[in-house]
């Protein structure tokens, strides 16, 4: 997919990744980028940079997302990419309380499914659809010192393979984004980005260059970090050995 004329939703899009993939949208010429956040000041000030249109919204809340989708129809269009963007971290083991997972658990995952919910019936209707949905590194390997964050994004790269596999042969694009350290408000106050940086911060707009050679190729998996695919092969190849690093590399950081 290429976004010249094309209608993009790009949720958390008030600051990082999520403000760098709109403003990349817009600069390749895309027909409108809508942003949405809880954030309404940040994406306004991001709509107005780009002559976008802000909706707020918590990806959290199913009511959200559908406004957001009406909203976008309304007075952009019929939605060509829906970026699944926004996320949050809870640092924790097993004490997080049962709200904190759930609020996690709303966002991180759940989103996901009240996008693809809102979007998919209509795009299958019109013969087709791309989705781009932010997971992380964490999803695919784990993430030392937040329980949460390591199981609802495990759940998003499930939730995203599920959907290429139902309606990949319908007309569904899906694409999975899947970083390691960025420098965003989540890693803000981590020495190196923690855990997450062994390979380096990121620069949202450096990952976006990624993001953009995935969606040209129309692949599964983004890896800006492209030593994750590494990881995740030793992972599979010898599932205790792997686990063994990672339980050192818990005694280092966790």
């Amino acid at each position: 997919m290429h976004v010249q004329d094309k209608v993009v939703v790009v949720t958390g899009g008030a600051s990082g990744i999520g403000r760098a993939l709109a403003r990349r949208f817009a600069a390749e010429g895309a027909r409108k980028v809508v942003v949405a956040d809880l954030n309404e000041a940040g994406i306004a000030a991001v709509a107005k940079e780009i002559d976008g249109l802000a909706v707020a919204t918590n990806v959290g809340i199913e009511d959200d997302v559908i406004n957001l989708v009406q909203t976008t129809e309304s007075q952009a269009g019929p939605i060509d990419l829906f970026c699944s963007n926004a996320g949050i971290a809870v640092h924790g083991d097993l004490e997080n309380s049962n709200e904190e997972w759930q609020r996690v658990w709303d966002v991180n995952l759940m989103s996901h499914v009240y996008a693809a919910r809102a979007v998919v019936p209509g795009m299958i209707k019109r013969g087709g659809g791309y989705l781009l949905n932010t997971a992380s590194a964490a999803g695919l390997l784990s993430q030392i010192g937040s329980s949460t964050y390591s199981a609802t994004k495990h759940a998003a790269v499930g939730f995203a393979e599920w959907l290429s596999i139902t309606y990949g042969n319908r007309g569904i694009k899906v694409s999975l984004l899947c970083p390691q350290a960025v420098r965003t408000a989540m890693t803000a106050g981590l020495e190196g980005g923690g855990v997450a940086g062994v390979d380096g911060m990121m620069e949202p707009e450096e990952l976006v260059d990624a993001v953009m050679e995935t969606l040209a190729a129309e692949r599964f998996l983004c890896l800006p970090h492209p030593q994750v695919l590494e990881y995740m092969q030793r992972k599979t190849g010898d599932y205790d050995r792997w686990l063994k690093g990672m339980r050192r590399l818990h005694e280092h950081y966790g």
